[in-house]
């Protein structure tokens, strides 16, 4: 039994956008409050690694360790592996730096010694100093597929390789029937362990969507007592950070944070009780409320530090209303 009022926040988070509204929360709650479950369907093997991005450009980024102009990767990488490998004829269109390659050496060994993801992500975690539990989606692998003119590419081929050029058709989700959401934070939900869910602002398409598609998982985060609040992605029609906005305008959606809400509603009925847009949004009010969602409108461009706390802090003062 729950033994007392709920104080721990639950973030949904893909990759940059998602860290830095994360790394604002962990400035503000106390230790051992903020749970970040991450996506896992950008994952995949490269050089025979097992490659976790967005679980990693989290780690960085609550440890501390990210490059600041980038948003992802470690701060003053070196790239000399990369380079010789470059050398010798292999595929370097993903870019991993020296430093960058011992995590994804470390988490290989592990699993490969029979580790299930969700403990090597906790151990990682521990040993970087990032200030948050983090959780995989999933212990079973799920790959985003995005499906293009003329077939389907995995994300990171999609997004990496071939920079997004490929028009967007549609998105699938291998492995996703047969994947089961993060014991530990099921069972935070089932103990009425979280005062709030914070979506960060991902992507939700190759973000969200795969996080909410594990069976169960998006129902159980609507039946929580805990409200539940989105940050939109989208502002004034443009994406902060990568091509959800261009995903949006090829599959015929409005590029706005409207278009977002819709999407929400249209899958997740009844899971979100506040939609948070920027300022320069505001007048969206009556259609997004229409969708039966609060419509807060805050200052969502996050440059600094402060951006990001200022917002973790409209974003959680949520949940007292």
């Amino acid at each position: 039994m729950n033994s007392g009022p709920a104080r721990a926040v639950l973030a949904l988070s893909g990759g940059v956008g998602g860290a830095k509204l994360a790394l604002g929360l962990s400035r503000i709650l106390a230790p051992g409050d903020l749970h970040v479950l991450v996506n896992t369907g950008d994952d995949f093997e490269h050089f025979g690694l097992h490659i976790s991005p967005d679980i990693d450009t989290l780690l960085y980024t609550l440890s501390g360790r990210a490059d600041p102009e980038q948003g992802w990767g470690l701060a003053h990488e070196t790239f000399h592996v990369l380079e010789a490998l470059r050398q010798l004829g292999a595929q370097t269109w993903f870019r991993l730096g020296d430093r960058d390659l011992a995590t994804h050496l470390w988490r290989t060994q592990q699993l490969a010694a029979g580790s299930p993801l969700s403990t090597v992500t906790a151990d990682l975690a521990a040993r970087l100093g990032a200030a948050a539990q983090v959780y995989p989606m999933c212990d079973e692998p799920v790959r985003t597929m995005v499906h293009v003119a003329g077939g389907s590419l995995p994300f990171q081929q999609y997004f990496v390789r071939e920079q997004c050029a490929p028009q967007v058709t549609g998105f699938s989700f291998e492995g996703i029937e047969a994947a089961t959401p993060a014991a530990a934070v099921t069972g935070l939900l089932d103990a009425g362990a979280f005062a709030q869910i914070v979506i960060c602002p991902s992507n939700p398409f190759v973000s969200i969507d795969p996080m909410l598609g594990i069976p169960g998982l998006w129902t159980a985060l609507r039946d929580s007592a805990a409200p539940v609040a989105v940050v939109s992605p989208i502002v004034a029609g443009a994406a902060l950070k990568g091509p959800a906005a261009k995903m949006m305008a090829e599959l015929g959606l409005p590029v706005t944070a409207l278009g977002v809400a819709r999407h929400y509603a249209e899958h997740y009925p009844g899971l979100v009780d506040y939609f948070v847009v920027d300022q320069s949004d505001v007048t969206l009010a009556p259609d997004i409320e229409s969708l039966g969602m609060a419509m807060v409108a805050a200052a969502t461009v996050m440059q600094t530090l402060d951006d990001r706390i200022d917002l973790a802090r409209r974003v959680l003062a949520l949940a007292e209303a």
